[in-house]
């Protein structure tokens, strides 16, 4: 090896000619005016209209009479009916009001009906209930938010948010069931926005519950930039990585190393463009945190991003109306993808900065 290094410093030497350095990797473009603030070009198309209109009325069908949606395992599940309810209200309807009013109405009441005395929104038997607890304090923080007046909600809301500051692990962190024994990034997202929503909308959050969550998620970064599932060794992958930049923003965490790498990973390796819902587990998990990822970031992330994610599941949609996912069901596919591809409307506050 040395050898070799002598040898070219003695040619270069008689030829005059530069020793050539090695090609530098690009750097990602940097953070600039999330996309809230300034929409990308042409983000609304009328085949994008006519899709979310597809899929609005096709959840609308599947909503069960207890405001449930959906079949099978998941036919009762508090979060994906908070989900479903969240896609609704991204078209701008709200509890009683707007086209899809009483479908939201009704997500409500059955969120309300499997509430329990410790905070806990959780329908009967449902195992790790702590991601359908977060999705659905999410939704209670986006009514609640619209509608300070409903003390229904604020009741079920401040309670949800205390059980998931108290289930808040030594790592700083949240697991599938509501006790602080451990942590992994998955969940950990879902309590952070919750947790977001709930502080928009005029619930206090303690600086000590958020701090130690950034430092947790921080703690779970690899060096290629993406993020493994808990603390311990892992490999990186898409989904999680989403999730890992995800909580950053909505922990307030806006201009960070960490998330710079974070969406240099995704750019790379989030599958999008040709992957599809088939090629990738949790393919619209993996979408629904990407692109709210990619929305904060704004810019070129923004939209370089929803143009490749739009064609995709504008592509994927089925004949009538609904998206596939044949292991959480196809409401919370359908859920997933109408919330990725209503985000240009900027109707929903969790979505600010």
């Amino acid at each position: 090896m040395i050898a070799a290094t002598v040898a070219i410093i003695i040619a270069s030497a008689f030829s005059q000619a530069p020793i050539p350095k090695p090609e530098a990797k690009p750097k990602p473009p940097a953070l600039g005016v999330g996309a809230e603030n300034k929409p990308a070009a042409g983000e609304i198309t009328p085949e994008l209209t006519e899709a979310v209109e597809h899929g609005l009325a096709y959840l609308a069908a599947s909503q069960n009479g207890d405001g449930s949606f959906g079949r099978g395992r998941y036919g009762r599940h508090v979060g994906i009916a908070a989900l479903c309810g969240i896609a609704f209200m991204a078209d701008g309807n709200v509890p009683g009001r707007g086209k899809y009013g009483e479908q939201v109405s009704k997500a409500l009441d059955f969120i309300l009906a499997n509430k329990s005395e410790s905070g806990l929104l959780a329908a009967d038997g449902t195992t790790g209930p702590m991601y359908g607890h977060g999705f659905a304090t999410l939704f209670l923080g986006e009514v609640y938010g619209m509608n300070p007046q409903d003390t229904r909600v604020r009741d079920a809301l401040v309670r949800a948010v205390d059980l998931i500051l108290n289930s808040q692990n030594d790592e700083g962190g949240w697991r599938y069931n509501p006790v602080p024994y451990d942590a992994d990034v998955s969940v950990t997202i879902c309590e952070v926005m919750a947790l977001r929503s709930a502080r928009n909308a005029g619930i206090k959050i303690p600086k000590d519950t958020i701090d130690r969550a950034v430092r947790y998620v921080r703690d779970c970064q690899n060096p290629d930039g993406g993020f493994r599932y808990m603390r311990q060794p892992g490999t990186s992958a898409w989904p999680r990585t989403a999730a890992g930049v995800a909580s950053l923003f909505y922990a307030g965490v806006y201009e960070d190393d960490s998330i710079i790498r974070g969406l240099d990973y995704l750019k790379t390796n989030a599958i999008v463009a040709g992957g599809g819902p088939q090629m990738q587990a949790h393919y619209y998990y993996g979408q629904y945190y990407t692109t709210q990822a990619m929305y904060l970031a704004g810019g070129d992330w923004w939209s370089q991003w929803f143009a490749r994610a739009r064609a995709e599941l504008l592509a994927t949609q089925t004949d009538d109306g609904s998206w596939i996912d044949h292991q959480a069901g196809n409401a919370y596919a359908t859920a997933m993808s109408l919330i990725v591809l209503q985000m240009p409307n900027r109707y929903l506050p969790i979505f600010q900065r």
